[in-house]
């Protein structure tokens, strides 16, 4: 639950939904790209707190907003739970 109040709280939704792809991709297209990997939760909260650039579904390119808690554990938390779906 707490996750997916931060999800909501840093306006996630805007870009991605659960099971399918809005401006970015599908919360199980970010678990697929990730499964199985050591480092895929490493990769998945830096790209939540860096403001790194992404490519979007239409081919653009945009920084991601970076989320809005410091905390590792709160950012460990949503990454699992992203990284369930």
């Amino acid at each position: 639950d707490a996750a997916q109040t931060l999800f909501k709280k840093n306006d996630c939704t805007k870009c991605h939904a659960v099971d399918k792809s809005k401006k970015g991709p599908s919360l199980q297209k970010i678990a697929a790209k990730y499964k199985g990997k050591p480092d895929g939760e490493e990769k998945a909260i830096k790209n939540i707190t860096m403001g790194q650039k992404v490519k979007l579904e239409d081919g653009t390119e945009e920084d991601h907003k970076i989320i809005n808690t410091k905390d590792p554990k709160e950012l460990k938390n949503l990454v699992q739970w992203i990284l369930a779906q």
